[in-house]
């Protein structure tokens, strides 16, 4: 027996018109992927990330600050305080982000990578010009990164919106 794969932007899975998917713009081979998890899924997700990276994060910040050293309650409470403050500017990053353009979102995430590096590296010990450079390269190459990833997708999704309201139009551009 054949069940219907759940898209995205529908309830039952069951798409209501040929090619059509959340926005009613299909892609370039005519159908739109599968949403494989649902939105439970997705938003523990989102939730669960940031803590688990902070997680990876705090422990990676308190093993560099105890230099090799017997681990104290108060290296403890370092790791988790740098866990909890990561977390929370994750959170505030991705909230912030998502409201500014594509130029902005880059930037915005590419400043807290360098300033997370930063903050790693600073605690090595090593001299602080070579902290800032490195921060800078980093926040540089993610922020390249990220800029050519939204521009590209972001135009990829406004001409296949252009194509699907306009549809008489759709060869010429």
């Amino acid at each position: 027996m054949a069940h219907a794969v759940p898209t995205r932007g529908t309830s039952t899975g069951v798409r209501t018109g040929a090619g059509t998917g959340a926005s009613g713009a299909s892609g370039a081979s005519g159908h739109t992927p599968p949403d494989v998890f649902g939105a439970r899924t997705h938003l523990l997700a989102k939730w669960a990330m940031p803590l688990a990276i902070g997680l990876v994060y705090g422990y990676w910040a308190a093993s560099i600050r105890r230099h090799g050293g017997p681990i104290t309650g108060w290296n403890l409470l370092f790791g988790f305080m740098t866990v909890l403050a990561f977390a929370i500017l994750w959170y505030v990053v991705r909230t912030v982000a998502d409201r500014l353009p594509r130029e902005g979102h880059a930037v915005l995430w590419g400043a807290f990578a360098g300033s997370a590096l930063g903050f790693l590296y600073s605690g090595s010990g090593v001299a602080m010009f070579t902290c800032i450079l490195v921060s800078l390269l980093l926040a540089a190459a993610v922020t390249a990164g990220l800029y050519y990833h939204y521009a590209t997708h972001q135009d990829a999704e406004e001409a296949r919106t252009a194509r699907t309201r306009n549809p008489a139009r759709a060869g010429t551009t």
